[in-house]
């Protein structure tokens, strides 16, 4: 299994494509290459203290460790941003979780990268909307 390791891989990936797979977020992006799926695994410390993070990342490793070879596609960089609630998950539900968001990724139906605030529709001007009499 091969990490990242880096910031800008993980931002990367992170503007890539992206899935939620029960107490999981999954972000992807295409290297355009043929080497082996890259794995980054991302615990906030808004989810416990260290010992509580470390626990997250460790379940986490070892389920992916069992899923990747499965799902995973050569060429793929993948980041796991896990909530708190992977640590109280059964361990065959973070493989399966890892497992179909994965799936997720690749087949389409996952969601897509937020705008950017230059790229969004300004709000519309309320001068120019009617006003009712109950408005009024």
């Amino acid at each position: 299994m091969h990490r990242l390791v880096k910031r800008k891989d993980f931002l990367a990936a992170a503007a890539g494509l992206r899935a939620n797979a029960g107490p999981l977020l999954l972000q992807a992006r295409d290297r355009a290459d043929e080497a082996a799926p890259r794995i980054g695994l991302t615990v906030t410390k808004k989810h416990g203290n260290a010992v509580e993070r470390n626990r997250i990342r460790r379940r986490l490793r070892a389920a992916v460790r069992d899923a990747l070879p499965r799902a995973g596609r050569a060429g793929f960089d993948y980041v796991i941003v896990a909530r708190r609630a992977a640590l109280a998950a059964p361990f065959i539900d973070l493989v399966n979780d890892i497992e179909r968001g994965i799936a997720r990724l690749h087949s389409g139906s996952r969601r897509k990268p937020r705008l950017a605030t230059s790229d969004m529709a300004p709000p519309p001007d309320p001068a120019s909307t009617e006003r009712t009499a109950h408005d009024q």
